[in-house]
């Protein structure tokens, strides 16, 4: 895993701009600790931060291919699970290897495949490959959009980089967010392509961009189709499992120390319990689990957790026979504001989550000491049906993202937003969420003939979720894990069981009448039973009024200080009504909204940006 970042200028001469490219390419030092490395010419500079995975002493980066018609040259950050098989059909196809990294046979597949390349590769990738031979930049992202790339086109070429920090860093880019960045910042909807930033982009899961002289043109090369499911309910189960089986062996290959994070539910215990499965007699699988100080003896259950998470862990541990290390996080350190600022800064926008991000961050910092991959059950809930709105009716038929109906329901229209008043109704999220919604539906794959109504409408909401909702979560889990140098691999996301699954009836998905019921047939032989009969419990929160008090008095702060631009977005009148509720009735919107607050003035310090609230993307 790694960093990247470039510059393809066809109007000027980059081997007199390496002061810029080395500033682009040292902002991704977090997610490449262990090497660097700079390639320049006279249109393209191409620059790379290595964190070592496979073949430690081959992998080196930018990686290059001297051509009679100029250099090949990539920077590529992921992994390529299928590597060895496409290594051997590379040989037979006369390529010679000079390592036994990964990188060399994307290099090398793209010599002999070119564009077509990633419709061949199985993984988690963001990659850039300058052909000098053309004069051109492909920028290609995986299919699920597990790892990021973003790029801001220029009158002359592009700038790219795998996060927006290395395409600011060049003073090219205004640091300016306008109107609709904003809300696409507030929306919760992640509409595919947008980067926030006015006049980035992000590239599309499942795309290849081109840059050449004439322009850039975008293409995918990979989407979710609809296609007939004729498998039984036994084969169906039976698939899910051998394609479990293969994933998990092929992610569990890494020449450093490896880890799962677990937290006791049914999607990452079933990660944990087939590696331990496969790893049974060749290496004990170690674990990880985020834990707050106090929880488990003074949970309180709530809308979203009826459960506090170690007991279920420890019942997984015992039970698959792993070694396991619970991460013990108390308030202070959680509303340290220089845990928030670093998260704010992995991430590069405030999206306020708060202590839910924080606790990662901190997770994820202790995990690096022991092992520099881990596996994520991230995703099941998206490619299995796991969330509570997609079995409520009134969320799921609310004619809106159904993640975004089941938190108005919870917290009131407006979600207890302290945007200032004025600023919320040019705003106007509403139509916004509208608009971005019908887009969605518009893309949807239906079965012709697809009349069952019920059938028809959870295709779509598994659909809004493996492209919109999920993205979220990816883009959060490696900002934050990346931010440590740590490698978080995410088994559920592989292609091939998310287009099986998407396909499968949503009767067959819960034919148990349950959430996830084909996960839980496919794995349930290798979990303890109370796993198994284990309700949904997303990621935890902590409940200690301690850090409450905390957040309301960094909000009073920040209001006597009254010198943060964050300020001038926000209700200051409600946030002091906010921060002198007793903190154990301060509610969850209210809370969000003072987690919210506080990363907006973070940024504001950190990224100086400037809000042109005159214009629309």
């Amino acid at each position: 895993m790694c960093g990247i970042s470039g510059w393809v200028s066809y109007g000027r001469d980059l081997r007199q701009e390496r002061p810029v490219a080395e500033a682009m390419n040292a902002t991704m030092a977090c997610r490449g600790p262990d090497a660097q490395g700079l390639w320049l010419d006279r249109h393209a500079a191409m620059g790379h931060r290595r964190l070592a995975i496979i073949d430690l002493p081959g992998g080196v980066q930018p990686m290059t291919q001297d051509t009679p018609d100029g250099d090949v040259v990539l920077v590529y950050s992921g992994e390529a699970y299928n590597y060895t098989e496409l290594r051997d059909e590379l040989r037979h196809r006369g390529h010679r290897f000079r390592t036994d990294s990964d990188t060399e046979v994307v290099l090398r597949g793209y010599l002999e495949w070119g564009a077509e390349l990633p419709e061949h590769l199985n993984g988690m990738f963001a990659f850039a490959i300058w052909d000098g031979r053309s004069k051109s930049l492909l920028l290609i992202r995986d299919r699920m959009g597990i790892k990021p790339l973003y790029y801001f086109p220029t009158e002359d070429g592009v700038l790219f980089g795998s996060e927006p920090k290395a395409v600011l860093a060049n003073p090219m880019v205004p640091r300016s967010v306008d109107l609709d960045g904003l809300r696409e910042l507030f929306s919760r909807a992640k509409t595919p392509g947008h980067a926030v930033w006015a006049g980035m982009r992000e590239v599309e899961p499942g795309t290849v961009v081109t840059v050449e002289r004439s322009g850039l043109r975008a293409r995918p090369y990979w989407q979710l189709r609809a296609a007939e499911h004729t498998d039984s309910r036994q084969d169906t189960v039976a698939r899910v499992r051998e394609l479990l089986d293969d994933i998990v062996r092929r992610q569990l290959v890494s020449d450093v120390p490896r880890c799962v994070l677990l937290s006791g539910g049914l999607d990452s215990s079933a990660i944990t319990a087939l590696a331990a499965e496969q790893m049974r007699g060749k290496e004990t699988v170690r674990s990880f689990a985020v834990d707050f100080v106090g929880q488990s003896e003074n949970f309180i259950p709530d809308g979203l957790r009826s459960t506090p998470d170690t007991p279920y862990v420890h019942d997984v541990v015992e039970h698959a026979g792993i070694e396991h290390q619970d991460i013990v996080l108390d308030p202070e350190g959680l509303a340290d504001p220089s845990v928030r600022a670093a998260a704010v800064r992995s991430r590069d926008l405030p999206l306020g989550l708060g202590d839910m991000d924080q606790s990662l961050l901190l997770l994820f910092r202790a995990i690096r000491e022991h092992s520099t991959v881990a596996l994520s059950g991230e995703s099941a809930d998206e490619v299995f049906g796991g969330y509570a709105w997609f079995h409520d009716p009134a969320a799921r038929d609310a004619g809106t993202f159904p993640w975004l109906a089941a938190l108005e329901r919870q917290h009131g229209r407006g979600g207890g937003s302290l945007l200032e008043p004025e600023l919320q109704e040019r705003l106007d999220l509403r139509d916004y969420l509208e608009r971005r919604y019908q887009e969605a539906l518009v893309e949807v794959p239906h079965l012709e003939g697809e009349s069952d109504p019920l059938e028809r409408r959870m295709r779509e909401v598994c659909y809004l979720h493996l492209t919109r909702f999920v993205r979220m979560l990816l883009d959060r889990k490696d900002r934050l894990s990346m931010a440590t140098g740590l490698e978080v691999r995410v088994p559920f996301c592989d292609h091939r069981l998310v287009e099986y699954v998407f396909n499968t009836p949503w009767s067959l998905k819960t034919f148990d009448g349950r959430e996830k019921s084909l996960l839980r047939a496919a794995t349930e032989d290798l979990l303890p039973r109370s796993v198994v009969e284990r309700v949904k419990s997303p990621y935890p929160s902590t409940q200690d009024p301690a850090y409450v008090v905390a957040l309301q008095r960094q909000v009073r702060d920040l209001l006597s200080s009254d010198d943060s631009p964050a300020l001038d977005l926000l209700d200051r009148g409600r946030l002091r009504e906010v921060t002198a509720v007793e903190p154990g009735r301060v509610t969850t919107a209210d809370r969000n909204g003072l987690e919210r607050t506080l990363d907006l003035a973070v940024w504001f310090e950190l990224e100086r940006p400037t809000l042109a609230l005159d214009s629309s993307g």
